[in-house]
C-alpha cells in the first residue's frame, strides 16, 4: 500500500515540479521586460543597429534575386529553347578523301522535323561573305546569311521597321533582305530610310524589306555581325550552287525538351551520314547554369557583408547590457539573496538581450519587406521577396542576442551577493 502511495505521489511530484519551473521562467521572463520598459530610450537605441542589419539581409536577398531573375531573361531573350546543330569535320582521313561530305542539307532538316514532334521551328543557317557597297566608293565585306522565315523566332529578333521575309518570300525565291539596324545606318542613313532600297549582292539587286536587331545585346558571340544581311534560304543556295550548309537551328516547344531533343537531333542525323562524320550540338542550358551559379554567389556575398550589421548590433547589444549590469548590481545582490539561483539571473539577462535583438529583427523585416512589397503595389514591377530571407534574419538576431548576451549575463550571474549588496 506504502508502496502504491510513493509510487502515485512521484508523477504528481514532476507535475508540481515542472509547473514550479515554468512559473520561475516567465517570472523571470516578466522581469526582463519590465527592465527593458524602464529604460525604454536606451533600448530602441539599442534595437536600431539590429533594424538595420536585418532590414539589410533583407533588402540584399531581394536584390541579388532581382538581379539573377534580371541576368537569366536577359540570356532566354537569345532563345533558350535554342539547339544549334553543326557538322564539325570527319573523324578519319578516309573519310575525308571521300567523294561524300559530311555537310547538313535542308534534307536532314526535313527529317528531323518529322521525327521529333518537340519541334516547333528548324532553320538552315547558309553563311557567306560579299562585297557589298555602301557608297562613295566604300565597299566592305558583308556577312550574308541565307536562313528560312522561321529564324526570325528562333532567334528571337526584332523588327522596328518594315517586316521579316515570311514562307511565301522563301517558296517564291523572293529576292527581299533584312538588314541589321547598324548596317541600314552606315549604308542609307537611318532604319526608316533602308526601307524600299535596293542592296546588290553578287549582281543582283535585292529589296530591303525590314530592318532587325537582337532581342539582347551578345557581345559579339552569334553568328550574327553588326553588320549583316538576311536573305531567304531558297535564294542564297544558289550563290553557292549547292544545298548543303554547316548548321541548322531548332527551336524547341519548350525548354524542358531541350535535353533529351539534343542527344536525338544528333542521333538523327548521325544515322543519315557517314559514321564517320561529327556533328556537335550547342544551347544555352550551360550559359544559364553558370549565370544562376554567379548570381547566388554574388547574392551570399552580399548576405555575408550585410552580416557585419547584424554582427555590430550584437556589439552594441554586449556593451550596453555590460552597462546595464554594472548600474544593477545592487538588484543583482537583492536577488541572490532572496534565493535566485546561477541559472535564473543568467537567463534574465540572456532574455533581455534576446529580447532587444529579436524585436529589432521583427521591426527589421518589416521595414526589409516594406520596401520590394511597396514597387509591387505602387508600380508594375514585381520584385522577387524570399520567405527564406526572413526567416534566416529573424533566426540571425536570436543567434547575435543570444551569442552577444551570454558575457554579460554570465558575468551578472557570477557576482558575489555579499558583494553586491555592499556595492552603492
Amino acid at each position: 500500500m506504502t508502496n502504491t502511495l510513493r509510487g502515485n505521489q512521484t508523477p504528481l511530484r514532476q507535475t508540481l515540479l515542472r509547473a514550479r519551473r515554468s512559473i520561475e521562467w516567465s517570472e523571470i521572463v516578466k522581469l526582463a521586460l519590465d527592465s527593458l520598459h524602464n529604460g525604454k530610450v536606451r533600448f530602441a537605441l539599442t534595437a536600431l543597429g539590429m533594424v538595420i542589419g536585418t532590414a539589410s539581409v533583407i533588402l540584399v536577398v531581394t536584390i541579388g534575386l532581382t538581379g539573377k531573375r534580371f541576368i537569366l531573361e536577359e540570356i532566354q531573350k537569345i532563345g533558350t529553347n535554342e539547339i544549334e546543330l553543326e557538322y564539325a569535320g570527319s573523324g578519319s582521313a578516309g573519310s575525308r578523301s571521300s567523294n561524300h561530305n559530311g555537310f547538313l542539307t535542308p534534307d536532314d532538316e526535313k527529317a528531323v522535323d518529322s521525327q521529333l514532334p518537340a519541334v516547333l521551328y528548324s532553320s538552315p543557317v547558309l553563311e557567306m561573305r560579299n562585297r557589298v557597297s555602301f557608297g562613295n566608293g566604300v565597299v566592305k565585306d558583308t556577312l550574308v546569311l541565307g536562313v528560312s522565315a522561321h529564324y526570325r523566332f528562333i532567334r528571337n529578333l526584332l523588327v522596328p521597321e518594315g517586316r521579316f521575309f515570311d514562307e511565301l518570300d522563301d517558296s517564291t525565291h523572293s529576292k527581299c533582305a533584312v538588314v541589321t539596324e547598324t548596317f541600314a545606318r552606315l549604308r542609307f542613313g537611318s532604319s526608316d530610310a533602308a526601307l524600299g532600297q535596293e542592296l546588290v549582292i553578287n549582281g543582283i539587286p535585292f529589296t530591303i524589306i525590314g530592318v532587325f536587331k537582337e532581342s539582347v545585346t551578345d557581345f559579339g558571340e552569334s553568328e550574327i555581325a553588326v553588320e549583316t544581311v538576311l536573305v531567304p534560304y531558297s535564294v542564297a543556295r544558289y550563290f553557292t550552287g549547292t544545298e548543303e550548309v554547316k548548321q541548322i537551328y531548332f527551336s524547341m516547344r519548350s525548354m524542358a525538351d531541350v535535353p533529351a531533343a539534343t542527344a536525338e537531333i544528333k542521333r538523327i542525323v548521325s544515322a543519315r551520314h557517314n559514321p564517320n562524320f561529327v556533328y556537335a550540338t550547342q544551347d544555352l542550358r550551360e550559359v544559364l547554369t553558370m549565370a544562376a551559379t554567379i548570381s547566388n554567389i554574388v547574392t551570399a556575398v552580399l548576405v555575408l557583408v550585410a552580416a557585419v550589421t547584424l554582427m555590430v548590433g550584437g556589439v552594441g547589444i554586449m556593451n550596453i547590457m555590460l552597462a546595464n549590469v554594472r548600474g544593477r548590481i545592487h538588484e543583482i545582490g537583492l536577488r541572490k539573496a532572496v534565493g535566485a539561483t546561477y541559472r535564473e539571473i543568467k537567463f534574465q539577462f540572456l532574455s533581455e538581450a534576446v529580447i532587444i535583438s529579436l524585436s529589432g529583427g521583427v521591426i527589421g523585416c518589416v521595414v526589409g519587406l516594406a520596401l520590394p512589397l511597396s514597387v509591387k503595389i505602387f508600380t508594375n514591377y514585381d520584385l522577387p521577396v524570399n520567405v527564406w530571407s526572413v526567416a534566416i534574419a529573424l533566426g540571425a538576431a536570436s543567434l547575435v542576442g543570444v551569442v552577444f548576451g551570454t558575457i554579460p549575463a554570465t558575468r551578472a550571474a557570477q557576482m558575489d551577493p555579499v558583494e553586491s549588496l555592499r556595492y552603492e
